[in-house]
């Protein structure tokens, strides 16, 4: 969560835990576009101008299409100070900024399930496999 500035009537926030890259299970990295984009939405809330050298453009633009600030749902929010009191004067930016709008899913649900289902029994009898090779490696080791 990123606090973007504040004036004594106002706060805004950024929850950016969906825009990084994932390197693996444990570790987590914003590219150079990721980074420029969200230094651009704080010079947008400022009025400012963009900086698009590093390749936020399409993001930005698919986001901000009027390049000027808004309030996006997920993403950004600008909480006045009554707002911030009605939450206890909490300043956790998930209170504010909320959950992006999640596209509907286009499909059959018992469909989908069986497809899933299918998957299942593969993995399951490629993992039987594994188990039996491992289990047969180890009595030769130990013999």
């Amino acid at each position: 969560m990123i606090h973007l500035a504040h004036n004594r009537y106002e706060t805004g926030s950024i929850d950016a835990r969906h825009l990084y890259t994932q390197v693996d299970r444990a570790h987590r990295e914003f590219a150079p576009e990721q980074i420029e984009f969200l230094a651009n939405i704080v010079r947008l809330y400022r009025g400012e101008a963009v900086e698009v050298t590093s390749g936020s453009r399409a993001l930005l633009y698919e986001k901000f299409p009027d390049n000027a600030y808004v309030d996006i749902a997920g993403l950004c929010k600008v909480a006045s100070i009554d707002e911030i009191e009605a939450q206890g004067w909490s300043l956790n930016a998930g209170r504010y900024v909320g959950v992006a709008e999640r596209e509907v899913d286009d499909f059959i649900f018992s469909e989908r399930l069986e497809e899933l289902n299918e998957e299942l029994e593969v993995l399951n009898c490629e993992a039987r496999e594994i188990e039996e090779r491992i289990s047969q490696n180890i009595q030769l080791l130990l013999n």
